[in-house]
């Protein structure tokens, strides 16, 4: 869900705040009183915009913080805007208090030493409800060690989108996708890299297309790529030809994939969003007749994250603010299908048996995959490969 691509690197020397530590939490709880957080967050799906401004409400009544979020179309233009600060020398007081991210945006800053932290492993909901053993992308950030310097938000997977009506068998494999569209000429498509979907898409086939998967958990520069890569090349020269324009204009996103779908113009439409097609079936912008499904071996699945950058002017506010968003109250309400049905990154043995019970009460919604249902999760490559996939991408397909 979130666009990431890679910031211009600067090297610098290494400055920033002393994060509070957990004993002084009381401390940390009165100095954030009165401050105002500017959350840099992506702001391309108006259920996520209301989620965060819920918890703007919620915590503006328990902490007196201000919540103000500043809405992006691409992460990376907030991580260049701290770059920018620190080139000037603007050490403190900078435009961005907390940014939601991931991937190669969080290893942009933690390379240029852009962070505020270690800070998330002393946040009182961090040490009581995350399980760090649970899931490698709580502490590997796509190959970037975590360290304690983003604070785990929500946890995405891919999913695949179809309609019922009009599609008995769905495609389950990056092979029966090509020869369905082999068979259906114009009916299946993928939104255009860099776009953050499109991209994950390229990464979903070239798990599944190169015998040498193992080498994606490598930096792109160690490993030889056109080897790696040339079976998802060779994928793409056949698709293309049969996909939806035949392959000379692609989706902008996921949004207008599933507006695709719904005018049935294209048969398979694909999320970041597990709760994706519920959302929009109960918003009446998708059929009551669509259902979401996850490849047979598996989709790539992450963990996004809240950072806050070093010379932020709130960072005892933005701390509040990421320890209120791991509560149980506020991953309940977002793992709501029709809220927005991120899936929660809290161990679900370590909250309180009333908290489980809220869990297991949510509605999954019409079109919403259970845990056992999403399967396995595939890591994502090391952050470097996808600035590599997207500019090999655009050499061959853009127009």
């Amino acid at each position: 869900m979130i666009k990431s691509t890679l910031a211009v690197a600067i090297s610098s020397a290494l400055i920033f705040t002393s994060p509070i530590s957990k004993a002084d939490w009381q401390d940390t709880l009165q100095a954030a009183q009165g401050q105002t957080v500017y959350f840099n967050a992506w702001g391309g799906a108006d259920n996520i915009n209301q989620y965060i401004q819920w918890a703007a409400d919620r915590i503006e009544d328990q902490y007196q913080v201000t919540l103000k979020q500043v809405k992006l179309t691409d992460t990376a233009d907030a991580v260049n805007r701290v770059l920018a600060e620190k080139a000037a020398g603007q050490d403190k007081q900078g435009s961005i208090d907390l940014i939601w991210l991931n991937g190669e945006n969080f290893r942009a800053m933690k390379d240029n030493q852009l962070l505020f932290g270690p800070f998330s492993q002393t946040l009182p909901n961090y040490q009581r409800y995350v399980d760090e053993n649970a899931r490698q992308s709580l502490t590997q950030d796509f190959g970037t060690k975590v360290d304690g310097m983003e604070s785990p938000w929500g946890m995405a997977q891919v999913i695949f989108m179809y309609d019922t009506e009009t599609l008995s068998t769905p495609p389950k494999s990056m092979a029966q996708l090509l020869a369905y569209a082999q068979a259906n000429p114009g009916r299946i498509t993928y939104p255009e890299p860099p776009q953050f979907l499109g991209s994950t898409f390229l990464k979903q086939a070239l798990y599944e297309l190169s015998p040498h998967r193992k080498v994606l958990s490598q930096p792109v520069d160690q490993v030889d790529f056109k080897k790696v890569t040339a079976p998802l090349w060779a994928y793409l020269d056949q698709l293309h030809p049969v996909a939806w324009r035949s392959g000379q204009n692609f989706p902008s996103g996921a949004e207008e994939m599933m507006r695709l779908l719904d005018d049935q113009e294209i048969d398979v439409a694909l999320s970041f969003d597990v709760s994706a097609a519920s959302v929009q079936i109960d918003q009446g912008n998708l059929p009551d007749t669509v259902r979401s499904y996850v490849f047979q071996n598996g989709t790539i699945g992450n963990t996004h994250f809240l950072a806050i950058p070093y010379n932020s002017s709130a960072t005892a506010g933005a701390q509040v603010v990421a320890n209120f968003l791991l509560s149980p109250e506020a991953q309940i309400h977002k793992q709501t299908p029709t809220v927005w049905g991120d899936l929660s990154v809290l161990s679900y043995d370590k909250l309180s048996a009333s908290d489980q019970q809220k869990f297991d009460d949510l509605p999954r919604g019409i079109a919403t995959l259970s845990i056992e249902e999403l399967g396995q999760t595939l890591p994502e490559p090391h952050s470097s490969w996808v600035s590599a996939l997207e500019t090999e991408w655009r050499k061959r397909y853009a127009h």
